[in-house]
């Protein structure tokens, strides 16, 4: 195994691990399971993505906690508009082969089990590449109500940059 591999399955192993110890999971051990199947798809609004997007919650913000997770599937050119997040944001890639700029930066692939993060207030973007879609998990905290703040779409020239 090479130590690429290593790095992203610890940074996957934390990132469960971290979620197993939180109140999310004692409650979803008192109240059961919540079935993939039973939560509700829909699609990414045409405000804030270009091109065919899924999005499907995984978790709420349940207070006292205000990390929020969702599962978000962009279709082949897909992506998300530029936005920022108060608290910063976590992606874990699990299909695909999708693409993730911070403002200023180059584009960078990211593939299954790569682990993203985008600092608080760095304004980003991410979304599949031209000819093959990505799914990941984002995960974010919510401030004030709020885990994002979306902004101008991402332009045909940055996005094929």
């Amino acid at each position: 195994m090479s130590g690429a591999t290593i790095r992203r399955s610890a940074n996957i192993l934390a990132v469960v691990a971290v979620c197993a110890a939180s109140p999310v999971a004692a409650q979803t051990a008192e109240a059961g399971v919540s079935r993939a199947e039973e939560r509700t798809a829909t699609s990414g609004p045409a405000s804030n993505f270009t091109g065919s997007v899924t999005v499907r919650p995984v978790f709420p913000a349940s207070p006292p906690s205000a990390v929020y997770a969702g599962e978000v599937t962009f279709q082949p050119g897909a992506r998300s508009n530029w936005h920022r997040h108060p608290m910063g944001q976590h992606l874990i890639v699990t299909a695909g082969l999708g693409w993730t700029q911070i403002e200023g930066g180059p584009v960078v692939e990211m593939r299954p089990g790569d682990a993203v993060w985008c600092p608080p207030g760095v304004k980003h973007w991410h979304g599949a590449s031209p000819q093959e879609g990505v799914t990941h998990i984002a995960i974010q905290e919510t401030v004030g109500g709020a885990n994002v703040e979306w902004l101008e779409p991402v332009t045909a020239a940055q996005y094929r940059r």
